[in-house]
């Protein structure tokens, strides 16, 4: 009786004991779930250069913003949050049932293929920001379905042209170089037929809505040369600087950060960021086949049309900064495309010569300082080929070149095909000047 009592006895503390310790595993798994709730973390310990026992795990920024003064919220794709624990249930069941999965394999692989990988953790969770884009006046596109749909094509097709190959056997350009004046060559990457659409519809739908300071004038809608040129008209001293290989600086990775800034999702961001730029490729024969391999990162390149407008949005800090350096001391800034230009009185515009490549270094660029000029008004002041030294317009040279050519044409000694060319000539005059284009019109007939 005494055995038959211990047995009982045995019996019931180890369900109590099983019991009670299911109850612990329970209400550990719901302690756990609402502090993964309430402040996911990411585990560092096998990141390289982390993982010392004092930081195993780093907080990661949800909801709120991405970075201080920016407006863009932190908003993550759940998908890739660590995931909540998989409960007490899930340990005890053998054989186990599969995990949950939260992404398709083709998201998968496409997420973590060459193209869009990163090691910001930051910003490969990031989800796309509504708000932020409604501000900016921007297309929704939350993810790549929607970009595809947007340009009219299928999204294998997005996906072929946001593919960054390092074995390409079809590049998306034709490269070409045409010599510089200085005796160097511009190398210009002339997208093919397919992929040039494709641009022209992101320009048309994204880019051109992108913000642009107030003090671009290139490729810039309502604004020109002569936009350009008029505030420095009459000043006493002229200052240009150019911006050392613009294009080339402008990364994948910076366009991919300022469509990120913007609101996009990350995928949207990096998928969009690789169609519109490209890397320079050397022709190597392997295999019999003859590949084309980057020689250097994607950037964006001359030729493409979305390289002018994402330059300029991307410009846009330097700009204001610039504007603020030169209000501050009574100048005038514009910039066109690459080049800088200052005016005002001569003693400041000789402290800009220090400040202007540190602001443009601190900003990613650089100045060619073989380019700077400074130009007094005793001396001809020309920006962007237009001469400002007391009234806008052309060079003495360039009009009697033009009236010799006029001349000619109504005198019927020159070939009737440069009609054309006249009467373009004549109207970029007319837009700068028109009374030093009414003076050819008057005496010349109209053509």
């Amino acid at each position: 009786m005494t055995g038959i009592l211990r047995l009982l006895v045995f019996i019931g503390l180890f369900v109590a004991v099983y019991y009670g310790y299911k109850a612990y595993q329970r209400w550990r798994h719901k302690q756990t779930v609402k502090e993964f709730k309430k402040a996911p973390v990411r585990d560092v310990s096998t990141v390289a250069g982390e993982g010392v026992a004092s930081l195993k795990t780093e907080k990661i920024n949800i909801g709120g913003l991405l970075k201080p003064n920016h407006r863009r919220l932190a908003l993550r794709d759940e998908r890739l949050l660590p995931k909540p624990p998989l409960g007490p249930d899930y340990y005890s069941k053998w054989p186990r049932p599969p995990k949950p999965k939260y992404l398709s394999e083709n998201d998968a692989d496409r997420l973590f293929s060459p193209s869009l990988r990163t090691s910001v953790r930051d910003a490969m969770d990031l989800a796309t920001d509504e708000a932020q884009l409604k501000r900016y006046g921007l297309p929704l596109w939350k993810n790549e379905a929607d970009v595809a749909n947007a340009l009219r094509i299928s999204q294998g097709q997005f996906r072929y042209f946001s593919q960054h190959r390092h074995r390409e056997q079809t590049p998306h350009y034709v490269a070409f170089a045409i010599p510089k004046r200085n005796g160097e060559e511009r190398i210009i990457h002339a997208p093919k037929t397919k992929l040039k659409a494709v641009l022209r519809a992101l320009d048309k739908q994204l880019v051109s809505k992108l913000p642009v300071s107030e003090h671009a004038h290139g490729f810039v809608k309502g604004r020109s040369i002569a936009t350009n040129a008029r505030p420095h008209v009459g000043k006493p001293m002229v200052a240009k600087f150019d911006i050392k290989d613009c294009f080339p600086t402008i990364t994948m990775g910076r366009v991919r950060g300022l469509l990120l800034a913007l609101g996009y999702s990350y995928p949207v961001a990096a998928a969009l960021a690789v169609v519109m730029t490209e890397a320079r490729r050397q022709p190597v024969e392997a295999e019999g086949k003859l590949y084309h391999t980057p020689t250097g990162p994607r950037v964006c390149v001359q030729g493409a049309p979305t390289s002018p407008g994402l330059c300029n949005a991307i410009l846009l800090r330097m700009d204001r900064r610039l504007a603020g350096l030169a209000k501050k001391r009574g100048l005038a800034y514009t910039r066109y495309a690459d080049d800088l230009t200052f005016s005002g009185p001569q003693g400041e515009i000789k402290k800009l010569l220090g400040l202007v490549p540190k602001v443009a270094a601190e900003e990613g660029f650089a100045i060619n300082h073989d380019k700077t000029r400074l130009m007094r008004q005793s001396g001809r002041q020309a920006i962007t080929g237009v001469i400002v030294n007391k009234d806008m317009g052309l060079s003495r040279k360039v009009r009697r070149k033009l009236r010799a050519a006029l001349h000619h044409q109504k005198l019927g000694k020159a070939d009737p095909a440069n009609t054309d060319r006249l009467k373009g000539k004549l109207a970029y005059l007319n837009m700068l000047n028109p009374a030093q284009a009414k003076r050819l019109k008057d005496v010349y007939a109209p053509l």
